[in-house]
């Protein structure tokens, strides 16, 4: 019995020895294939923005970024027969379409200060939002088709101009439709259109036609005269290409330019969006200011920082002389819910993955990470296209890459909503036994239009108070979500229900549609279209003159947004028998920005929702990423009390993020713009 339990021991022991030797030997070979990977992607990146890279010869020009990124991840990488497929018909769908329109990955080439802006936006994201297809989806259903593309004209120009479907799903769409507002979409424009709701022309061609801006033609010039490009097919084939010409066109740097998709009347005559007239009465239009003062300045939404100077260009690895450089990441409201695998878009990812194929790839399990890898990829059942492990790393720091970038975007989105959304001052009227009582003034810190503008009845901007007693128990809430994430107002299902009461108190600048209905009263709707009691729904002519009353006589919209430089005051009261007599109570207020209401989801679902996510998936997300843009909290130790609470500009662009060290184009391109 001894004999064998040694000798049992002795093969345990041996087991645990080769078992261990095994798992290090497994450690180490993830360790390398995670740093080989680390090399290859940081090699491609360098590539194309590593200002010391020197050019031994005219010939060894670096090639497109996205050649560069598809031949080292592909070549490292077997590709499947599906790969294959989606490669080749992704080239072929490039051919048809970069004859028409360039992406904005081949302007990226020579303009990365641009891109990297960009591909982050508002103008970015416009197509690959999830919740705006669903709302095409369920206009064109509710209508029968004959709303048109009166909302994807906007949000996919190139797309609507290829004649590509009114509603389907994002990956059946060409690469440079997903791009939204991509480059072209304006630097092919080279007339004034004025308040046209997005409908305007943009002129069709290969990169090597012109392109149309703020700047002349003389740097373009030197440019072709000085370095080894090729400005058309037949001159220097091989080289860099580049447009043959740049015409100065006025209008890039007038409000109106803005204006042709940012004041949206309906068919129906209902003025949906109105940032441009906001703009055109505003005192800083008064003032001589522009939309483009604010919203591509060195400082997001602070027209006195002016504007960046450095190169608008980077030919073969060498900058263009300096000129005025414009912020094309345009911060706004929005933030993307979707996969980071797909946005920001990117040179890389495609060249890493097909689009659908990366709503697949679990980053958030921590697929290609090191601890992942070595502990729970071989229990994992993963999809055909990511059981390579190899692809599944190279993925990972692609992913990795991805969140700085947007945490890079987000440290703009903060500063601007905070110079609109600010807390004036904090007035404590009441504070005894009998109850609390006091006073909270917020105020529009601009001057250029109201906050929020544009689609504000689908903005949710609203101040939570919450007061408690010493040992924290709740006392008092305004501005606490339903249990599906609404507010608790008119359009909250719970409130309707009667499951949860309604928020008397609640200081939110979400604007309201109102429907007139035959009774003669108006009931809140969250998409502004007709109810029909025919088979066949039709946006139909108003039977009453809209020119008479000033808007359509069956809806309106009652605007809570704060004017420029406006304000609005909230009175709160705690009554006696919410008190717990243990004070001091404690005031805790935030003003929180959200990109749109849960409700809205909700009324889009019918239709479904791309990449495969759930209403409760998107509802969660879009909770998940409302940023509190303030807080304050106010220990109630006196009957009375005023407190300023106006910020300061300091406390307006402080975060705790540094941008500069989280993004892969910014120390290279701050470099650039500092250079003597």
């Amino acid at each position: 019995m001894f004999t064998k339990r040694l000798v049992g021991y002795s093969i345990f022991t041996l087991a645990c020895c080769v078992g261990a030797q095994a798992s290090a030997s497994l450690e180490d070979t993830i360790k390398a294939e995670i740093q080989a990977a680390k090399d290859d992607f940081h090699k491609v990146k360098h590539q194309v923005n590593d200002e010391a890279r020197q050019i031994e010869a005219k010939d060894h020009m670096f090639k497109n970024p996205t050649e560069m990124a598809e031949g080292h991840f592909w070549d490292a990488t077997d590709l499947s027969p599906e790969l294959s497929k989606h490669v080749a018909d992704q080239a072929h769908l490039h051919l048809m379409t970069q004859k028409k329109f360039p992406s904005a990955q081949d302007c990226s080439v020579c303009h990365p200060f641009h891109f990297e802006g960009w591909a982050a936006s508002g103008h970015a994201y416009a197509q690959v939002s999830p919740i705006f297809n669903a709302m095409q989806g369920t206009f064109i259903e509710r209508t029968g088709g004959t709303n048109g593309d009166f909302c994807i004209r906007c949000h996919t120009p190139v797309g609507m101009t290829l004649n590509e479907p009114l509603f389907t799903a994002n990956e059946n769409r060409a690469p440079i439709s997903r791009e939204g507002v991509t480059c072209v979409v304006c630097h092919r424009l080279d007339e004034e259109y004025g308040r046209v709701s997005g409908r305007f022309p943009m002129k069709e061609g290969p990169i090597y036609d012109e392109m149309y801006g703020p700047l002349g033609n003389e740097v373009i010039k030197e440019v072709i005269a000085r370095y080894y490009v090729s400005p058309s097919p037949d001159v220097n084939p091989g080289a860099e290409q580049i447009h043959k010409g740049t015409e100065k066109v006025s209008v890039f740097q007038k409000p109106v330019f803005c204006g042709m998709c940012h004041d949206v009347n309906s068919q129906n005559g209902f003025r949906l969006e109105t940032a441009y007239t906001q703009f055109l009465n505003s005192p800083a239009a008064e003032k001589g200011q522009t939309c483009q003062d604010c919203h591509m300045s060195k400082t997001p939404g602070q027209p006195l920082s002016g504007y960046h100077h450095g190169p608008v260009a980077e030919i073969g690895g060498q900058p263009t002389p300096n000129q005025r450089l414009t912020d094309h990441s345009f911060h706004g409201p929005d933030y993307s819910i979707i996969h980071a695998g797909v946005y920001p878009h990117s040179v890389e990812g495609p060249a890493i993955a097909p689009f659908p194929e990366w709503f697949n790839f679990d980053y958030a399990a921590g697929w290609g990470s090191a601890k992942f890898e070595l502990e729970k990829a071989g229990s994992t059942d993963f999809p055909q296209f990511w059981r390579d492990r190899k692809l599944r790393i190279r993925a990972r720091i692609f992913i990795d890459n991805q969140i700085k970038r947007m945490e890079t975007f987000n440290v703009g989105r903060l500063q601007l909503l905070r110079r609109g959304y600010q807390f004036r001052s904090f007035e404590l009227t009441q504070n005894n036994d009998e109850g609390i009582e006091f006073d909270l003034t917020i105020q529009n810190g601009t001057d250029g239009h109201a906050v929020p503008t544009g689609f504000d009845a689908e903005r949710v901007v609203f101040v939570q108070v919450t007061v408690t007693d010493k040992e924290g128990t709740v006392v008092f809430q305004s501005g606490d979500r339903d249990p599906n994430g609404d507010l608790r107002d008119d359009l909250s299902r719970y409130v309707h229900n009667g499951e949860v009461p309604y928020d008397e108190f609640l200081m939110s600048l979400q604007s309201d549609f109102l429907a007139l209905n035959l009774r003669g009263g108006q009931r809140p709707e969250i998409l502004t279209v007709d109810y029909s009691g025919t088979p066949q729904p039709f946006i139909r002519p108003n039977t009453a003159s809209s020119l008479l009353v000033g808007h359509p006589p069956d809806t309106r919209k009652a605007v809570n947004s704060l004017p420029p430089n406006g304000s609005r005051t909230g009175t709160y009261k705690v009554r006696q028998d919410q008190l717990t007599g243990k004070g001091p109570y404690m005031v805790n207020i935030k003003f929180i920005s959200q990109m749109m209401p849960v409700h809205l989801v909700w009324d889009v679902s019918g239709v479904g929702f791309d990449y495969g996510l759930s209403a409760k998936q998107i509802g969660e997300r879009l909770v998940g990423g409302a940023l509190t843009l303030w807080e304050h909290n106010i220990v109630l130790d006196a009957p009375t009390a005023h407190i300023d609470l106006r910020p300061t500009e300091e406390e307006i662009v402080t975060t705790d993020k540094d941008p500069y060290a989280q993004n892969r184009w910014y120390t290279y391109i701050q470099s650039l713009l500092h250079r003597k």
